[in-house]
């Protein structure tokens, strides 16, 4: 491989510590920003009761396998009421109080089949008659189920697509500044994203919801559409680095770090967004949980 003079080469230690650092900060952003904007992350804020502000958890992921616990803050002196209803459905709200725990106030969501989703919302109501809705928002609070997945898939699957964002700016880093290190990134960075993406996450959803892949061309689920677009592009940039006596320098290098700047994008999307979800009309109709689950 040819090496560009100047700050392009290939660099001493000091420059692969400074992009291996770059790396770690780039990529843990990003991998932070998706968690914190999941639809599935605990929706968090705060309620103010009698002047004093109290800070809340709301859950939004749930385990098919039991009920949910739903639970606030006791600012001592209220009465509170869980209100809940199936999602996307007519049906009525149902009323659990809240009970005790501690310095909590709790109840417990009842279970739902995989992909299943409930909405809910909190009233607390003051000794002096006031009422309090948690969220104080006018939207409701929405959890989804899911079967339980094994650690043995889960966590490799999670270690992979924690790696792939590491090594796959590491590579992209390497193309701008160290080209001797970009060809070693850029295939690790594509083994992970096939291991961690295309084998263990259909595994992953096969346990969760009952489906390998619901993104193209069977659905439009973004999760597994984002893992697809990652896979093609570190695919096609190794795809050019494997034939480089057809490709200029400058063309290969741009190929990794555009494989980057793709992977970065997807990254920044919310994780489980227009992920599976039960329509409870087919479920109601006598469809199997398992064969009414679209995408939502």
């Amino acid at each position: 491989m040819s090496h560009v003079a100047g700050p392009t080469g290939k660099g001493g230690p000091w420059l692969s510590v400074g992009l291996w650092v770059a790396a770690l900060i780039l990529g843990a952003s990003a991998m932070m920003f998706q968690e914190r904007t999941g639809p599935t992350k605990e929706l968090r804020g705060s309620m103010n009761v009698a002047g004093a502000e109290y800070g809340y958890e709301l859950t939004r992921s749930g385990d098919s396998s039991e009920d949910e616990r739903v639970a606030i803050p006791n600012p001592g002196g209220v009465r509170g009421t869980l209100l809940y209803k199936r999602y996307k459905t007519d049906d009525q709200l149902t009323s659990l109080p809240l009970r005790v725990e501690g310095d909590e106030l709790a109840a417990e969501l009842p279970r739902q089949p995989a992909a299943g989703k409930l909405e809910y919302t909190i009233v607390l109501e003051t000794a002096d008659g006031g009422r309090i809705r948690v969220p104080d928002q006018e939207e409701t609070v929405v959890i989804r189920f899911k079967d339980p997945v094994p650690a043995y898939f889960l966590a490799p699957h999670i270690a992979c697509m924690v790696l792939v964002i590491l090594f796959g700016i590491r590579a992209g880093l390497s193309a701008l500044f160290q080209p001797s290190a970009m060809v070693r990134y850029a295939w690790i960075s594509l083994g992970l994203i096939t291991v961690g993406g295309m084998i263990l996450g259909p595994i992953v959803q096969k346990y969760a919801f009952g489906a390998f892949w619901t993104g193209v061309p069977f659905g439009y689920d973004l999760t597994d559409n984002k893992t697809l677009l990652m896979w093609l592009a570190w695919l096609a940039a190794c795809g050019i680095l494997l034939r480089r006596w057809q490709w200029t320098d400058a063309v290969r290098r741009g190929t990794v770090v555009a494989a980057t700047l793709v992977m970065t994008v997807v990254y920044l999307i919310p994780h489980s967004a227009w992920g599976s979800e039960l329509d409870y009309e087919q479920l109601d109709q006598g469809v199997p949980a398992v064969e009414a689950v679209t995408q939502g």
